[in-house]
């Protein structure tokens, strides 16, 4: 799930600001101005602000010197656009070859914006304020792209780019990985019984209570299709893939969400296929999907409000 919702500054105060230049005066100068608005890094060459871009704390925006020893600002431009996990991190550079040419050559890297030494203070806080603002936006937009509109928790694209990554990483690690099928039973007559409204209102609080089953940062929930949920669950063995399962039917009963109309249980009830598969040369992503799909029709024909699983 993280994965899709990313860690947006929910205020300017969260927001990580790296300022990377050589000279030491410079760069207490402008940790002294940003400090009380924001979390500030400082970087005094090339190398060293690439390894705190790479970080598992990348900033959030990074006002960059062009002129540096070894590695200059546009260097490290390039190779932080060139990357796929720090091309999104707004660059801003800071220099005093305020002339066509040179601005031309950031912006053609991929440079948001140009301030200009000596800089005016008030525009330098403008001009972060409103690069922050636009990285928030376009990060809310890309992960909208990624959450089911009605339960807001990741949809199949999600889930389909989330399962692949996790395949790849299972084959390269030799590490089990589970896959689960969850559907709400006999949700057409919870549907036809209470209303659309009230269906989608019981599709809110399973998502919710599905999501709330899992606890590593790894596992994964999402909205497969439907009624229909589905979770990755990486390094998990069969046995611990069925430990939560039970989790999920557990956190389902606790709603106790009516369903007058089920012929199972009073209340609303879900069935669960589980698989299991250590991620081999001879095994294949889809053939992991599938088996959980069996072994949700198995559960279903079990009677419904159970769970069935096998190894891959």
């Amino acid at each position: 799930m993280n994965a899709y919702m990313n860690s947006l500054p929910k205020s300017p105060g969260e927001a990580t600001i790296l300022v990377v230049d050589d000279t030491p005066a410079n760069l207490s100068l402008m940790s002294s101005l940003l400090k009380d608005t924001y979390k500030v890094k400082v970087a005094n060459c090339g190398e060293r602000a690439l390894e705190i871009a790479n970080s598992d704390t990348p900033p959030d925006l990074i006002l960059l010197d062009i002129m540096m020893p070894g590695i200059d600002g546009y260097e490290v431009c390039r190779r932080l656009k060139g990357q796929a996990t720090t091309k999104d991190i707004p660059i801003i550079f800071l220099t005093s070859m305020a002339d066509v040419e040179n601005e031309s050559m950031g912006f053609s890297l991929g440079a948001v914006d140009y301030i200009a030494k000596p800089f005016n203070q008030t525009v330098v806080k403008a001009r972060i304020r409103v690069h922050i603002q636009l990285k928030r936006q376009s990060s809310l937009l890309e992960n909208l792209v990624f959450i089911d509109a009605l339960t807001e928790i990741p949809n199949r694209r999600a889930l389909d780019q989330t399962f692949k990554q996790e395949w790849v990483r299972a084959v390269r690690t030799g590490s089990p990985l589970s896959f689960v099928l969850i559907d709400i039973d006999q949700f057409k007559q919870f549907n036809d019984h209470y209303g659309h409204g009230s269906g989608d209102e019981c599709l809110v609080r399973v998502a919710k209570a599905l999501q709330a089953c899992v606890q590593r940062p790894s596992d994964f929930v999402g909205r497969y299709g439907g009624e229909e949920f589905a979770a990755v669950l990486p390094d998990t063995d069969l046995d611990d893939a069925l430990r939560v399962a039970q989790y999920f039917h557990a956190g389902l009963a606790a709603l106790r969400i009516p369903h007058l109309q089920s012929t199972v249980n009073p209340h609303v009830t879900i069935s669960i296929g589980v698989a299991t598969a250590h991620p081999g040369t001879d095994q294949s992503l889809q053939l992991l999907s599938e088996t959980a799909d069996q072994m949700l029709y198995a559960a279903k024909n079990a009677g419904k409000n159970t769970t069935q699983g096998a190894r891959v």
